[in-house]
């Protein structure tokens, strides 16, 4: 189960922990197929790995819209046959106290955060099934197993996508493997999203100890690369100065 030759749909790839992550899986010779909403950041990023002698396809994906998820895992058939390996990246943390009702934020987060989630599982499981292997891969986080100040909204659907995970394993039986990444504080251009001016203050202060993404694309491709009687089921990573 080494990723050399592995089909590897990658969603919220334009920067971040989706962009080492390709890079990271195409240096060990996957073929990766890249989506999000910025589509120069995907045609740059195609280019630095296809100049670095790896292999990759990209498409302006929104994960929102379960059509265009199916159309970037249909690409990566296309380009390079049936997906083995789906990695759902893409998620938005846009944090506020409850009371300043960013109703909006609230719905694009669930939007984004579990039902991109689910259009991801949606569009690779059937294939796995009929074929008898293959490797989801959800991005949770540390708000996935506690729960901050500020971050209800956020910490509900990244407790969301640790249950959805959790019963994919169960469910997937003994043909496809799982795996829960769950990153503490790391240095992505997630936080931009937070529009709240005193909560942004207080996320950049503890951001100051943030790892870099290649920290999360060395664990995702440590488990990618297990042996196929080998599921890897949850990894946690923080920096040693995170204390929760």
């Amino acid at each position: 189960m080494a990723i050399d030759g592995k089909v590897i749909v990658i969603t919220g790839a334009s920067s971040g922990i989706g962009s080492a992550t390709a890079q990271r899986l195409s240096a060990e010779g996957a073929h990766v197929v890249v989506g999000a909403r910025r589509a120069d950041r995907l045609e740059a990023l195609a280019a630095e790995i296809e100049a670095s002698g790896g292999s990759c396809a990209w498409r302006q994906t929104d994960v929102t819209n379960r059509d265009s998820v199916e159309a970037l895992v249909q690409l990566a058939r296309d380009s390079f046959g049936p997906v083995d390996v789906l990695v759902n990246n893409a998620g938005l943390m846009p944090q506020a106290p409850l009371d300043q009702l960013l109703v909006d934020e609230w719905e694009r987060m669930l939007d984004v955060n579990v039902k991109g989630v689910l259009y991801g599982i949606a569009a690779v499981l059937p294939e796995m099934r009929e074929r008898g292997s293959g490797h989801i891969v959800n991005l949770g986080s540390v708000a996935g197993h506690k729960v901050f100040p500020g971050a209800a909204v956020y910490c509900g659907t990244k407790f969301a996508v640790r249950a959805i995970t959790e019963g994919l394993r169960q469910e997937a039986g003994p043909d496809i493997r799982v795996t829960l990444v769950s990153p503490g504080v790391i240095a992505t251009e997630i936080t931009q999203t937070i529009s709240h001016p005193e909560t942004r203050k207080l996320i950049d202060e503890r951001y100051s100890i943030a790892l870099p993404p290649t920290t999360v694309a060395d664990a995702i491709a440590y488990a990618i690369a297990q042996p196929a009687e080998v599921d890897v089921n949850d990894i946690i990573l923080r920096p040693t100065a995170q204390e929760h």
